[in-house]
This record gives C-alpha cells, structure tokens and sequence, in this order.
C-alpha cells in the first residue's frame, strides 16, 4: 500500500480549514500551519472580562457551502456547531433618524420600498430577477470553478457580457432604483468583500440574491464557534493543525515545492502546499528567494488593493434593545466618502460604519444584561495613506464613539466596560496582509477569474493558493468557494 499524499496548508482561516477538510477527506495527510496562538486567521476571537468578540466575519450567507465540508465524511455540522437564523439581516440607518430593515419578506421589503418611493417596489423586483440570474452564473455555477488558462475567461465571457459585467455593482443598481438611500441600500454589499460599489464589477450583485436564497446565519458562540467546529472535524478526521508555527520559507527544489521552514527552525516535508497567507506575502517573504516569488511579487505589488479597516472591539454593562444584529450607519457621504476610502492620501474627517451587535441573537457573548459589541470603519489602506496608526488609533475610537452615543447608543460612554481596536498596521504586521488591506486584492473586473491569482501557480506545479487572494475572493462564501476549486485541483493531481 502506497502512503498518503502529504499536503501542508498555511494559515487557518476558513480558506485553509475548508482546503485542509477537502483534502484530508480525499485521503491526504494534512497538517495546517498558523503562526497565531488560536485558529481563525481573521475570524479570530478576543475574550475579555466575560465578554467575546468576533475579530472578523460575522455574516454567513451560505450555510450549504460549510454543510458540504461535514458531509465529505458522512457527518453533520449540527453536531458541530449550530446556525442561529438573524433577522433582519441588516438595519440600514441615516443620520436623519430614517432607516430601512433588510430582511428576507418581500412583503414587508415592498411596503419600506413604497414609503420612500413607490416606482421602486417594481424597480427593485426587477434588480432581485437581475441578481439571481447573477448569483446563478457567477456563484453557482463558476463560483468554485478555477480559472487557469484565458481560455476559461473566454468561455465565461459571453455570459458576463450579457450580465453586463463591466458596469458597477451602484450603476448597475441605479439602473433599477431611483431613490438614492434605497441604491445605499442594495449596493453597499461589495464593501464586505474589499469592493468600491462604484467600480466593483455588477457580478458582485450576486451577494444580494445570494443572502435572500439562503438567508444570513450567525453561529451560537460567535463565529470563534464555528471555527472550532471546523477544527474539531478535521481533527476527527485525521488531520493535524500547528499553531505557533510562524512559516518564514518555501523550500523549492527542481521547480517543486518540497517543505516549508518555521522561523523557530521546523521543517515539514510535503508532496503539496497551498498558502491561504496573503498572496503578496505568500511570494516575497516566503518564496522571495525563487526567481517565481521574485517575479509574482512585483507583479502583483502593482495591483489595486481593497481598503483596510480600523475595527473597535467594545463591552457595555448595558444591552442596547434598540439596535439589531448587523447595522450599517450611514454618514452625510455616500461616493464622496468611498472615493476618500479607497483612493485618497488621508483619513476622512467623516465616516460610515458597520455595527454589530451580536448579542441580540446571541446573549451567551456577554455576561447578563450586558453587550458585546464591534464597529468597523472602512479607511485607506497603508499604500494609500500614510497615516501613524499608533497616534492616530486612540483619536479615531474617541471619535466613532462620539458619534456612537450621539446616534445610535445613548449612554455609551457611562456603561463602558472594556475596549479594544485594530488598525490597518495590524492587518499588516499580525495578518501579514500587504498595505494593511483587509480583503487583499480588490475585487474590479480586471482583477478578478483569470485575471486574479490563480488556485494553481504556473510555475511551481504542486504549489496553491486558497483564500481572499485568489479567485472567487473574499467573503466566507467566496474563500470556502476558493477551497473546493483547490482541493480538486489538488486532489486531481494525485489520481492516476
């Protein structure tokens, strides 16, 4: 009997958990390696004087996708971990007092439609039928599919151009909708995978039918709970997991990938390697010795990046009833504001932000009769704006906070218990993620299918990317998406 195929996966966020289930299900032995003292990559965990806090992602959109990893092996992920429904899936409010309840029930959709603006209710039928034929082509159908050769991005073309896949996610929602809060409202959705809604392609219209098909989920115990659940499943299929294990070299030998060296001086032998680090970092620091990493890396230094994020952890002694699960405060600036993010050389004097208050599905967050809570602003990324994080950090949550209790949370500042922040110098130093960019590569037209990095280098054959960096993108859906088209390239590869 021959022995198993040896793969090492670097970095344990949900793009290298799904890759390392998919392979260690299709017979290979697995270890995945993660340089933080706790799994998640971005959806780790912070815990503080009875409270939780859920670093990153915290809407899951495609509970079908995660389902599928249980099922590899005959399991179920309810015995794993479980899916709390939220509802709406987002509150939508301005500065007005205004606000629009996003939720899957046309009939209370159309009634909200109608109070601003009556032509809309057709007009947003229309975007949803326009959308779900989106969500069916560009998610369904070549979601999960990689793109290799410009041969694929032929074949996909004629379906993207009749999806007019050049526009952007706002024009195309323009198009269909003519009161300007409601086009806030069904095109903001690109800005929780790294996308700009006036430049992002109008493929990423897909993520509104992709939320109303399956709904939007948030784990009992945080989204730290369903990360554990992953782990536990791959290790109770056989799979190992490192932590502590900062990679700081790919060995190549005869242009194949051979091992990969920790900076504490470990090696792992292995037959395959797929990074789920970010891709920038994956070729300069960790292949930057090979005439590829060298290559790839200035390639890929001259690409767009999507924003970072400055994102302020905080634990009250008070529930907030007031506010829903997911809340996305818009400010006075809608365009203007996005330009400045992704574009401009400095912090804007303005913001808009996304607040997530998990305990109102969840009490179990927090200790009894008090909330955990974060906010999240999008801001520049480092290569944009050279902004001294360390001074500015601490400005920057007095501010949100002033704007907090101003409109949203009376009285934050009295109930305050503990706070926390990150900044983009975070992402950069701790995440390793180039610029500080939170979603890695913008997601606009040309950088993405064919044109983003590839699942499977061209010149290192048994070297892979899994991931926000590499097609389909960011978002869970999209990095578990990543995943399955990894894992069957890599998976085909061995079979004989």
């Amino acid at each position: 009997m021959t022995a198993p195929k040896r793969a090492v996966v670097i970095g344990a966020g949900f793009g290298g958990l799904a890759l390392a289930i998919r392979l260690q299900a299709g017979g290979w032995q697995t270890t995945l390696l993660d340089k933080r003292d706790k799994p998640g990559g971005r959806a780790y965990v912070y815990e503080d004087q009875g409270f939780v806090f859920d670093a990153g992602p915290t809407v899951i959109t495609d509970p079908s996708a995660l389902e599928e990893l249980f099922a590899l092996t005959g399991r179920r992920m309810a015995d794993y971990v479980a899916l709390l429904p939220v509802e709406p899936f987002y509150r939508l409010c301005w500065e007005d007092g205004s606000h629009f309840d996003y939720a899957n029930d046309q009939d209370a959709l159309d009634r909200q439609i109608h109070a601003r603006n009556p032509a809309d209710v057709a007009g947003y039928r229309r975007f949803l039928a326009y959308s779900k034929a989106v969500f069916e082509a560009g998610y369904v159908e070549l979601g999960a599919v990689p793109f290799l050769s410009f041969r694929d991005m032929l074949a996909a073309g004629p379906r993207l151009a009749r999806l007019q896949a050049w526009k952007s996610v706002y024009g195309m929602v323009a198009r269909f909708i003519q009161d300007e809060h409601l086009r806030q409202t069904f095109s903001f959705h690109s800005l929780l995978v790294g996308g700009n809604p006036f430049k992002t392609s109008s493929i990423y219209t897909l993520i509104h039918a992709l939320e109303r098909q399956w709904g939007v989920w948030f784990p009992r115990g945080g989204t730290g709970a369903l990360v554990r659940g992953l782990v536990r499943l791959f290790e109770d299929m056989g799979g190992h997991i490192e932590l502590n294990a900062d990679v700081a070299r790919i060995e190549v030998a005869q242009s194949r990938a051979t091992s990969v060296q920790l900076a504490d001086g470990r090696q792992f032998a292995l037959d395959a390697l797929a990074s789920n680090a970010d891709v920038v970092h994956t070729y300069d620091r960790l292949l930057g010795h090979h005439p590829r990493g060298a290559q790839q890396a200035a390639a890929l230094k001259r690409k767009r990046f999507s924003m970072s994020l400055f994102v302020l952890y905080f634990g009250l002694d008070h529930r907030h009833e007031q506010l829903r699960h997911h809340t996305v405060c818009f400010g006075q600036r809608y365009r203007g504001l996005i330009d400045e993010i992704f574009d401009g050389r400095t912090l804007p004097d303005d913001f808009s932000l996304y607040l997530h208050a998990p305990c109102a599905t969840d009490p179990s967050l927090a200790p009894p009769g008090c909330g955990s809570h974060y906010v999240l602003a999008p801001v520049p990324h480092l290569g944009n704006a050279d902004i001294d994080w360390d001074v500015e950090g601490p400005r920057y949550r007095d501010r949100i906070f002033d704007y907090l209790e101003r409109f949203y949370m009376p009285g934050l500042r009295q109930q305050l218990v503990t706070s926390r922040f990150i900044t983009p110098f975070d992402f950069r130093d701790t995440l390793n993620a180039h610029h500080g960019s939170a979603f890695s590569l913008e997601p606009v037209l040309t950088q993405s299918a064919w044109f983003r990095p590839h699942n499977r280098d061209a010149d290192i054959p048994n070297l892979y990317l899994v991931g926000a960096g590499t097609h389909p993108g960011a978002g869970v859906p999209g990095v578990v998406g990543s995943a399955k088209a990894t894992a069957a390239l890599m998976l085909d590869s061995a079979a004989p």
